[in-house]
């Protein structure tokens, strides 16, 4: 279901309460109760008047007046014209750079419901099928640039970018002196986590760069196609350059559609590596402990000769763990 026609099925309600709340409705009502209340014998020829006939009559009027307003295509685009800013509120995207964008959309939108005011026939037929591709289009800047808040304002992330490449090299150089092997597997485990996270940072990074130069080529597309409908004329009955326009308005939401994509994968990928990363840090640390374990008992049976007792067992574990801790 396009946005438009999620947007049309939502302002039937608003435009009931608008002409429920039209200054006519208020009139009518006044009207309507000072006949009731003081208008009581109406000399009829045909019919003796009753006073409730005037209730019927007032709500006959305020059902004409409310059908009128729900028919009326320009109150219908007015509404859906509002209820669509309303939905998606410039207040709501933090990036300066993304709402000035998205303002600038707006702008082309609004002059481009002018064009479909102004057209009549088959010609605001096509115009309005047209709109509800820029309605589409329209949500998925604003869908892109909701992630671009979220990216950037990821805390975790940018720090993260700045602390990584600091633990690979620390990280590099115990492998150059540690001389445990076991030791140096884990530590090698580590540092290809550790430069996985990287990648995963960076590409994070550069995905930004590439969703706020999407959102600008977007608007400048935005712009070409409110030039090129604003030249469509009336005799253009076979609607070719109509249809152009439309293929035109799918391919940007497509392009807008895949970056959106791009994000969000970078985004999983970044979570599944925060997961990947945290197990085998618990892993590594728990082969650590197990490895101290097995050479305290090793230990303390080569130097007793006999089975260790329970309190040097605890003893030879503390030991263990203080080294454990050391290392990390």
């Amino acid at each position: 279901m396009t946005v438009d026609r999620e947007a049309r099925q939502k302002v039937i309600g608003a435009l009931f309460a608008n002409a429920l709340l039209r200054w006519e409705t208020l009139v009518t009502l006044m009207v309507t109760a000072i006949l009731f209340i003081f208008v009581q014998d109406v000399s009829l020829p045909f019919m003796e008047w009753q006073p409730w006939y005037w209730l019927v009559l007032g709500g006959l009027a305020e059902t004409v007046l409310v059908a009128s307003t729900l028919t009326d295509p320009e109150a219908t685009e007015q509404a859906l014209a509002e209820d669509f800013e309303r939905e998606y509120d410039l207040r709501n995207i933090r990036n300066r750079v993304s709402r000035e964008r998205l303002r600038d959309a707006f702008e082309y939108r609004r002059n481009m419901l002018k064009l479909v005011d102004a057209s009549r026939g088959a010609m605001r037929t096509r115009q309005r099928n047209l709109i509800a591709g820029i309605n589409d289009w329209i949500a998925h800047m604003y869908s892109l640039a909701n992630r671009i808040d979220y990216f950037e304002n990821n805390d975790l992330a940018a720090r993260d970018l700045q602390q990584v490449p600091r633990k690979i090299e620390q990280v590099k150089s115990r492998i150059a002196t540690e001389k445990h092997e076991a030791m140096r597997h884990d530590l090698a485990q580590q540092l290809k986590l550790l430069q996985r996270q990287l990648v995963s940072l960076e590409a994070s990074a550069s995905i930004i760069k590439r969703a706020e130069i999407q959102l600008e080529s977007t608007l400048s597309a935005l712009g070409t196609v409110y030039a090129q409908m604003s030249l469509l004329g009336t005799k253009d009955t076979n609607s070719i350059r109509g249809q152009r326009l439309g293929v035109e308005i799918k391919d940007e939401i497509d392009k807008l559609q895949d970056t959106i994509d791009a994000m969000d994968e970078v985004h999983l990928h970044g979570q599944n590596l925060g997961f990947d990363f945290n197990d085998s840090l618990y892993l590594d640390q728990a082969d650590a402990i197990d490895r101290a374990e097995q050479e305290s008992r090793e230990r303390l049976g080569e130097v007793s000769g006999k089975a260790p007792e329970d309190s040097d067992i605890l003893a030879a574990l503390d030991e263990a763990d203080e080294r454990v801790q050391t290392e990390r």
